[in-house]
């Protein structure tokens, strides 16, 4: 018969190399297997038990309350452990740090004294030279001893994936990366920074968060219907919290509830937009007529009902009194006459309604304004209540270390401890990972849920065993669906990313290892900042970008589509560039809205970082869907109906290491090219 491979061999280690603690006494069980012709036969193993988990029978029990740290205070320092073995009805000792283990006290004295500690002993001392044997009979004694791989120092607890229990896929790990390389190391380097205090997520709580949102939405919906008999702006709402946010000093992750000033500016130009009427670019010529009569007769009538002075009365009823005249007389007029009298019209008219609706419109924002601070106000009375009935309590803000060391980026540390963790149902539904909860649900492509997990395998330190892992999936899909909003497609614009060969060029060409705005469900690259400190940072995320202070790397950049946070980025790279002389970069993506030019856009081409800027034309490039993280894989590139400006601010350093050349900037614009077009 032939040799047994390494591979036929049923070996198992499993050893604990962390970090060495006062409770630290679960250390894990060490199997041996041997071959003996004509057969491979399994060794049995030698339980340890800790005084937690052995029973009050144990023989030591009655002397030692806690056995295991029954020890001289040198040997525990240096690791050593003593525990139970059933099999053999004695003590024996365990190094935590070395994997050695002895029989008797005379040996583990000597073995000090003599300063062994060779990680590759036999776990058990069975077969170790140094070792005496129990008796001269044992049978162990005349087999072989399995080589064991060796355990390297300073290496991570083995990931829970891996073991037979744990990872609630119960499947092997996922083994490509379609869409993400979370091989790629960061070079971003920041001092440290306290852990946040915020609580931890719960899945009661996110249904809580997400009905009273829906209820905030509708307010608002209500609103501009009552007062205004216009529908609420498309996206207003969402690009009303990223404003929001931008000078929010509350306490919650998601809605604003401690702002100056408290009417928002961004939800009042949106609205004022579309007074009296809302107006969209025709595509036909009958189009343009119906949208000119609307707007004359919504003006003529808000005129009417509102107190208005006399001039503007005079003024808009004139201009409306000639338009429907105009309309009478002309003899089919073409497509630009009707958008040329509609231009005419309501450059006429818009200052007049404006001026009128200014008080409604402004109410509107103060209102919805403080039913969100009293929406934030339930929330966290709640999610605390729950917290205290587990014995957790609120905690104030750590403050910042006196003196911290710049140090690799790291994620968001939580400083408060996170509740045993409900029932979660996990299903797979053809292609979609489905996680149920009372009745509700978070769906999420397969491809994702993997992803979420290897995200969550290389970030999270406090679930070693994955058992908060799928409430924490549900609780940040239900996150995000909160975010996007109730209609359909609403929010698909808040997580539009860059295409995959688009961030392999970034990476290769200018070293990039770093997304500004992102989240766990579209990053591409491990570290990324994002919206949720409190759901996020378990799966990597560093926080809201405007957080964030890095001192030197190379950053990608690509913002919502938010007029006020765009400029508030700007501003916060431009001074971040100029706090520093290591090596920095920032290469910013942002649409190339210039009717009129928005004033994030003025900002950066006006840059004194400016060091190139380029653009990719409107249907010459793509980005992954807003909802890629739902929709079909037929459907995750979706063409630029607009130009990208993509533009370079990097201070002297930055530019000698990673400078737009013309070399560079050809690999860039090659891939941005669709697929269909390369």
């Amino acid at each position: 018969m032939a040799e047994p491979t390494p591979s036929d061999l049923d070996t198992t280690v499993k050893a604990d190399t962390g970090k060495m603690g006062s409770n630290d006494t679960d250390v894990n069980n060490v199997e041996h297997t041997t071959t003996t012709a004509p057969e491979i036969q399994k060794q049995p193993t030698i339980e340890r038990q800790d005084s937690q988990n052995s029973s009050m029978s144990s023989p030591m029990s009655p002397q030692f309350p806690d056995p295991v740290h029954d020890l001289p205070v040198e040997l525990l320092q240096l690791g050593w452990r003593k525990f139970w073995s059933r099999r053999e009805n004695r003590p024996y000792f365990f190094n935590k740090h070395t994997n050695e283990s002895l029989w008797e006290m005379e040996q583990l004295l000597a073995h000090v004294a003599a300063g062994a500690g060779n990680v590759f002993t036999d776990p058990l001392g069975i077969a170790s030279s140094g070792s005496q044997p129990v008796s001269t009979n044992d049978v162990r004694l005349s087999r072989p001893s399995t080589e064991i791989p060796p355990v390297v120092i300073g290496d991570k607890r083995r990931a829970s994936s891996e073991l037979s229990v744990g990872s609630p896929t119960k499947r092997l790990a996922f083994n490509y990366s379609p869409f993400w390389n979370f091989d790629v190391p960061s070079n971003c380097l920041f001092y440290e920074r306290a852990p946040s205090v915020l609580p931890p997520p719960v899945p009661e709580i996110e249904q809580f968060r997400a009905t009273l949102t829906s209820k905030l939405r509708e307010k608002y919906q209500e609103l501009c219907q009552s007062r205004e008999s216009i529908d609420a702006p498309v996206e207003s709402f969402n690009r009303w919290l990223l404003e929001r946010k931008v000078i929010d000093k509350g306490k919650d992750a998601m809605l604003p509830s401690n702002c100056r000033p408290e009417v928002s500016q961004s939800m009042y130009r949106e609205i004022m937009n579309d007074v009296p009427v809302k107006l969209v670019k025709p595509k036909y010529t009958s189009d343009a007529r119906k949208q000119l009569f609307r707007y004359a007769e919504a003006a003529k009538k808000m005129i009417d009902s509102r107190n208005a002075t006399p001039e503007s009365r005079k003024v808009v009823k004139w201009h409306v009194e000639d338009t429907f005249s105009w309309l009478r007389k002309q003899n089919n007029p073409s497509y630009e006459d009707y958008l040329e009298r509609l231009a005419h019209l309501k450059r006429e008219c818009q200052p007049h309604l404006t001026e009128v609706a200014k008080e409604s419109v402004k109410g509107i924002c103060s209102k919805i304004y403080h039913m969100s601070c009293d929406t934030v106000r339930k929330i966290s009375d709640r999610h605390w209540k729950l917290l205290k009935e587990h014995n957790i309590h609120e905690m104030e803000p750590l403050p910042e270390l006196a003196h911290p060391r710049k140090v690799p980026c790291y994620c968001i540390q939580m400083a408060v401890p996170a509740l045993r963790v409900p029932h979660i149902e996990h299903s797979t539904d053809g292609e979609m990972t489905v996680l149920r909860i009372k009745g509700d649900e978070v769906r999420v492509n397969s491809a994702h849920f993997h992803k979420l997990e290897q995200l969550y395998r290389l970030n999270c330190r406090d679930d070693p065993r994955f058992e908060h892992f799928l409430s924490r999936v549900f609780c940040l899909g239900k996150r995000y669906q909160t975010l996007f909003g109730i209609h359909s497609k609403e929010g698909i614009v808040l997580q539009g990313a860059l295409s995959v060969s688009v961030f392999e060029c970034l990476h290769r060409v200018f070293g990039v290892t770093f997304e500004c705005f992102a989240s766990p469900l579209n990053c591409y690259f491990k570290q990324y900042c994002s919206a949720f400190c409190d759901t996020d940072g378990y799966f990597g995320s560093r926080g809201p970008v405007l957080n964030f202070h890095p001192l030197t790397g190379s950053f990608e950049a690509n913002p919502p589509f938010c007029e006020e946070l765009m400029e508030a980025m700007v501003d916060h790279f431009e001074n971040l560039l100029a706090e520093t002389r290591d090596p920095l970069s920032f290469i910013v993506f942002m649409p190339e809205w210039r009717d009129p030019p928005t004033e994030a856009l003025m900002r950066l081409e006006t840059s004194r970082f400016n060091r190139k800027q380029l653009i990719f034309p409107p249907f010459e490039h793509e980005y992954r869907h807003g909802f890629q993280h739902v929709c079909n894989k037929g459907d995750m590139s979706v063409k630029a109906i607009h130009g990208t400006l993509v533009v370079f601010l990097q201070n002297d350093a930055g530019l000698a290491k990673w400078g737009p050349t013309p070399e560079r900037l050809n690999d860039l614009m090659l891939a941005s090219k669709p697929r269909d077009a390369s």
